[in-house]
Parts: C-alpha cells; sequence; structure tokens
C-alpha cells in the first residue's frame, strides 16, 4: 500500500524540497471595475425619518457597505460563461442640524447592484465533502440534493465613496431612480436590518427623501477547485518561545513594547491607505 500514499504523481526530493499536492481554488476570470451610482435612493430608520422631516441641512459622515449578495448563472448560449449579479447594501450615517446649533446623527440603507460576465470554464463532475464527525454513523443520513455545478464568484470592494447628496421632496424630483429591483423596506434583509439602530420604514407621499451619488471600486472573480502539483518545504518547529504576560506587573510589560514611531508620523503622499477607517458597521 506504500505506492498509494499520493495520488498526485511521483515524489521528487531535492534536498529539503518536494513536491506536494495540495488543493485550493484557481482563479478562471477576473475583472476590476469603477462604478458610479447617481441619485440612489436611501431608505431611513424611522428615528431618521422623522428628522429628516424638521431638518434640511444635511451631511454625510460616514458610509460602509453592511452586506452583499451575490448570484451567478450561466449565459445562455455562451457555454463556459456567467452573469454574476452583485448587491451591495450601503450603511449610511448622516448629521442634521435640528434647532440652534444641536446636531443628531441618523441612519439610512443605499441598495445598488451591478452585473458581469466572466469565463467560468465547464465541470462535470459533483464534490462530496466528509462532515469530519466521527458520530453520525447512527444519525439519519441527511438528503442529498442535487446542484448546479457552477464556480464561486469572489468580489473584493472598498467602503463607497459618497460623491453627493441631497434632499429631495416628493413629485418635485424625477431624477431619482432605483438602483435595483427591491425599493421597499419589506425587501432588505433582516441581517441588514440588525445593523441599525432602528427599525427601515418605507417613504411616505408627499414626504422628502434622501438621495446619494455613490462611487466603487471592486474586483470580482471567478473560481473553482483543483489539485495542485507544487514544491514545498517541509516545516520547521519556530526557534521563538511563548511568553506568558505576568498579570502582577503590566508595567514591565508594557515597557518591553516597541514605541510605535510610525503612528506619530502621518504617511507620505501617495502611500496612505484606507484599512484603519471605521465605520460603525459591526
Amino acid at each position: 500500500m506504500a505506492e498509494n500514499r499520493c495520488g498526485c504523481g511521483s515524489q521528487s526530493s531535492v534536498g529539503p524540497r518536494e513536491m506536494i499536492c495540495i488543493e485550493t481554488n484557481r482563479i478562471l476570470d477576473s475583472c476590476r471595475d469603477r462604478d458610479c451610482f447617481e441619485h440612489v435612493r436611501v431608505k431611513l430608520t424611522d428615528y431618521g425619518r422623522d428628522i429628516l422631516d424638521r431638518s434640511g441641512n444635511i451631511r454625510v459622515k460616514d458610509a460602509c457597505i453592511a452586506w452583499t449578495y451575490i448570484t451567478i448563472d450561466p449565459v445562455q448560449f455562451n457555454r463556459g460563461f456567467y452573469q454574476v449579479l452583485i448587491r451591495f447594501y450601503v450603511k449610511l450615517t448622516f448629521e442634521a442640524c435640528v434647532g440652534t446649533g444641536r446636531a443628531q446623527e441618523f441612519e439610512g440603507v443605499a441598495v445598488v447592484e451591478k452585473k458581469v460576465i466572466l469565463w467560468g470554464s465547464e465541470s462535470n463532475v459533483s464534490i462530496f465533502k466528509s462532515s469530519g464527525d466521527g458520530s453520525d454513523f447512527c444519525a439519519a443520513p441527511e438528503l442529498c440534493c442535487p446542484t448546479r455545478n457552477v464556480p464561486t464568484a469572489v468580489v473584493e470592494v472598498v467602503d463607497p465613496i459618497v460623491l453627493g447628496h441631497k434632499v429631495v421632496e416628493e413629485g418635485k424630483d424625477c431624477c431619482a431612480p432605483c438602483a435595483c429591483n427591491c425599493c421597499c423596506a419589506c425587501d432588505i434583509p433582516e441581517c441588514v436590518q440588525a445593523r441599525f439602530g432602528g427599525s427601515i420604514v418605507d417613504d411616505h407621499d408627499g414626504d422628502k427623501y434622501l438621495v446619494v451619488s455613490l462611487g466603487f471600486f471592486s474586483v470580482v472573480r471567478i473560481v473553482r477547485p483543483g489539485q495542485y502539483l507544487v514544491q514545498a518545504s517541509e516545516y520547521n518547529v519556530p526557534d521563538k518561545t511563548c511568553v506568558v504576560a505576568e498579570e502582577d506587573d503590566p508595567c514591565s510589560i508594557f515597557r518591553t513594547m516597541a514605541f510605535p514611531t510610525a503612528e506619530f508620523n502621518p504617511p507620505s503622499y501617495g502611500t496612505a491607505s484606507g484599512g484603519d477607517h471605521k465605520c460603525g458597521c459591526n
């Protein structure tokens, strides 16, 4: 049975390196995009709806992606190509002037969607994986439902840029079409509504509403699992010894920490990163 230990081909060791077989996702096709969605109508919370009715001086404080819904479907008459539909739920935080020198914050959600077509190849195999739980030997077997053999779509996107906003009175501006096919508060998923301090409500006739223009930078790719033969080195045991913090003397631990010099030096132009941006979506 020793000859069956590796089904990936011959193993040829060269010094400390050897050929090993791994399973990972292969990128079949990808694209990057720069999208601008104008006049996207914002659904506000009940608290924000009340503030909007009493104020017209509003600014946007923050915008971040609360959730993303992704579907992938084969393109008819184009074998191997798939259409990826991406729906972004953007959480927006506003600030309004209510009264003299008083500012109040409220939240809302804007929903936009985009579509791309990418190559995803074809595969005629079905993939099944063990659960890893040996206690289910006597358990009732789960139903095996056939699934479509489609690849996986992956979307990477940075928090949107708010390019503009406007308060519109109902019936006086028709330039605010819905940016997707879900324009009712009841269509907002529960996992998105849970991120807000109040319930998302629909606009009423005669009320004012908010529109925003959003800019997105995104990368979309299609992947499939595959097996590959790669060259690797044997794992080495780390030389570093684990250090246990002494709770009785926290100052001694603090004195061993390196001084964060980089935190006191602003980054040079062109090297600034938005990775530390906080949006309050958690």
